[in-house]
């Protein structure tokens, strides 16, 4: 696959399995990424952490990327839920770090009579949670599913459960509920990233390693896909790069 970074103002960077896993940076990112310059954004279905988070880990990577230009889902459903109800009562499902934004934001954090279910990754779900969450969703709350993903590999090669699976057991306990998903493939995660860094979508291309998310995210968009193998960025960005930087 050949590279034409002329033929593009922007670039919607995938994050995990492109760009890092886990806690370590991939070979070849840190050339993407100088390559890009001002024209990137990191587009992620990460529904844990916060963009002043990843910030900061790109920071101890030496690898200066400013938390603009990170697009996370879980942050993108805050923010789709404050665009409709503003300071409303809201039941998350989510990390202590997202439920801090959530509050600074101005939602009321409750278990009852919600406006809204925001599922994200929770490490702390639980069986109580699981039926706060479908009495909830019986009782009319409006759903956002910060991330469709199952899992994703973890450092030991074990699946890590991530958002779509906790929506799934909720699904499994109210029935066909309507809900909107905000993360990857849907391309609202996307048009988001194309906002941040002033390039309209037309000309802006997504990279990542995943055909069903990345990819069809992509098509979703109307845009190319260029599919990378984790850890083979070198490979299809050195002839290119050489030119570029």
């Amino acid at each position: 696959m050949s590279f034409n970074f002329a033929a593009h103002q922007g670039f919607l960077i995938d994050l995990d399995g492109t760009l890092a896993s886990g806690t370590h940076l991939l070979p070849g990112a840190r050339a993407l990424i100088e390559a890009t310059a001002d024209r990137f954004a990191i587009v992620s279905n990460d529904s844990e952490h916060t963009p002043d988070q990843l910030a900061r880990r790109f920071k101890e990577w030496r690898l200066p990327v400013p938390s603009e230009r990170i697009v996370l889902a879980g942050v993108a459903a805050l923010e789709a839920a404050a665009d409709k109800r503003p300071g409303s009562r809201l039941l998350l499902l989510g990390s202590p770090a997202l439920r801090r934004m959530a509050r600074n934001m101005g939602f009321d954090l409750c278990e009852r009579n919600v406006d809204t279910v925001i599922v994200a990754r929770d490490r702390q779900f639980s069986y109580t949670k699981l039926a706060i969450a479908a009495r909830a969703v019986r009782d009319g709350a409006e759903v956002l599913v910060a991330a469709p993903d199952l899992s994703h590999p973890g450092a030991d090669g074990y699946p890590v459960p991530e958002a779509g699976a906790l929506a799934g057991a909720l699904f499994a306990v109210t029935g066909p509920v309507p809900h909107r998903v905000i993360g990857k493939p849907q391309p609202e995660l996307f048009r988001h990233a194309c906002a941040k860094i002033g390039i309209a979508p037309h000309h802006c291309v997504v990279i990542g390693d995943n055909p069903h998310t990345d990819g069809a995210g992509a098509r979703g968009l109307g845009v190319p896909f260029w599919q990378v193998m984790p850890g083979k960025l070198p490979d299809l960005l050195r002839e290119t790069v050489t030119h570029v930087l």
